[in-house]
């Protein structure tokens, strides 16, 4: 991990109403009305982070904005969180001392969770022009981006054409999708800053930390709740409890169930809950239907690896696998820039990496499309198959019902799709 200076969090004293997010009906997850930030420099007087946290049923994770300051003044903000009283109170202090925001840039089209906080962050500095990836969508109703609260008379699609963009001096960018999923399409923009060679992805690469990041530990509960063995456990707050915790909350957010993760019987999951300490709503009532075998944390490691570049396996199993060489060629052009440093949405940040290491996040996709056993490009960190059962199941049934396009799969050097 590269760049990595202090955080600037919240004061525990500061009032509630500065962390209040009055519009989390729009998209329900955790933690609702209440969201906290914490900042962090990540290049002395270049590049900052500001984090929040999601998540349902308590499986939460870190979202991220980055803001870069330009060097004709003002600054860019990459995938805007939610603009509460704290977080443009640490946005403005980077305001007055480098120059207004002149850019937002909105880099995904198939993430809600990004895209729901760009219109209101957008109102709140009038003077900064919008630019958004293009090929963007809604669901259930496909409504134009005004319907959706962004400003209409500033807001534009990325240009195809980097250099047509107005920060193109400082950044370059390349454009993944939109892919077609048939339900929806997935797309990204990944932004090279050059004069710190930092490369700000979305959601195509991640690092997942053994420990807890800092934004969860402002609020252990989820941790703590993923962490208890049985519904009438006690939750103890530790580091190692908190630790248990984010480890069991990542294999429930990038498997969603892993080999080690089994379901018991609700008629044992009600009985445990009338026996739980604690029977509030904060809890679920005691509800707990998870039993995890022992050797679970192998799991986690092998998931996790030794904190190397990921795709996530939702991402490798239901998405990037229908357009691989597409995907490829997009791994191709971003890994011709000169990369010391990435910084993802989600997970760990910022890290220090290589075109290299961008290279063989993907090398799944290259073994996907070899056909030439004697020549098979060999992915250097698999991922268990047994702990991809659940998403291959739910790529057959996508598959099966044509709900989504088939999943690549070579069969001679001449066939294929993009």
């Amino acid at each position: 991990m590269a760049g990595n200076s202090a955080l600037s969090p919240a004061s525990s004293s500061q009032p509630q109403q500065d962390w209040s997010w009055p519009f989390w009906y729009l998209v329900p997850i955790y933690p609702y009305g209440q969201k906290r930030t914490l900042r962090q420099e990540v290049v002395p007087d270049w590049i900052w982070t500001f984090e929040q946290l999601q998540g349902i049923f308590y499986v939460v994770v870190p979202i991220r904005m980055t803001v870069v300051r330009l060097e004709d003044g003002g600054l860019l903000v990459y995938a805007p969180v939610a603009p509460t009283l704290e977080c443009r109170r640490l946005l403005q202090e980077l305001i007055d001392r480098y120059g207004k925001i002149k850019y937002i840039i909105l880099p995904t089209i198939s993430g809600l969770e990004h895209k729901v906080f760009v219109g209101p962050f957008a109102r709140h500095f009038p003077q900064a022009l919008v630019y958004t990836a293009p090929g963007q969508w809604s669901f259930p109703l496909n409504l134009p981006l005004a319907w959706l609260g962004f400003p209409s008379r500033r807001t534009q699609t990325l240009p195809a054409d980097p250099s047509q963009a107005p920060f193109f001096a400082e950044f370059d960018y390349r454009i993944l999708g939109p892919l077609d999923l048939r339900l929806g399409q997935f797309g990204e923009v990944a932004f090279f800053h050059r004069p710190t060679q930092t490369l700000l992805v979305t959601d195509s690469l991640i690092s997942i930390p053994e420990d807890p990041p800092a934004i969860l530990q402002l609020d252990p509960y989820p941790l703590l709740f993923h962490a208890k063995d049985t519904g009438p456990a006690t939750i103890t707050d530790t580091p190692s409890q908190r630790q248990k915790g984010w480890q069991r909350i990542c294999l429930f957010a990038l498997y969603f169930q892993a080999s080690t993760l089994q379901i018991p019987h609700w008629g044992q999951v009600f009985q445990e809950a009338g026996q739980a300490p604690e029977r509030r709503a904060k809890n679920y009532f005691g509800l707990y239907p998870f039993q995890w075998k022992t050797h679970w944390p192998e799991t986690f490691q092998r998931l996790r690896g030794e904190g190397q570049l990921r795709v996530a396996p939702i991402l490798r199993e239901l998405i990037l696998n229908r357009y691989p060489q597409t995907t490829l060629a997009w791994v191709e052009q971003i890994s011709q820039w000169p990369v010391e440093r990435l910084i993802p949405c989600h997970f760990a940040a910022p890290l220090a990496v290589t075109p290299t290491d961008i290279r063989q996040a993907f090398a799944f996709l290259e073994q996907q499309l070899s056909v030439d056993k004697q020549r098979l490009v060999q992915d250097p960190w698999p991922l268990p198959e047994e702990d991809l059962q659940t998403l291959r199941r739910i790529d057959h049934w996508l598959t099966r019902y044509r709900i989504t396009p088939d999943p690549y799969r070579a069969s001679s050097p001449t066939l294929g799709k993009t």
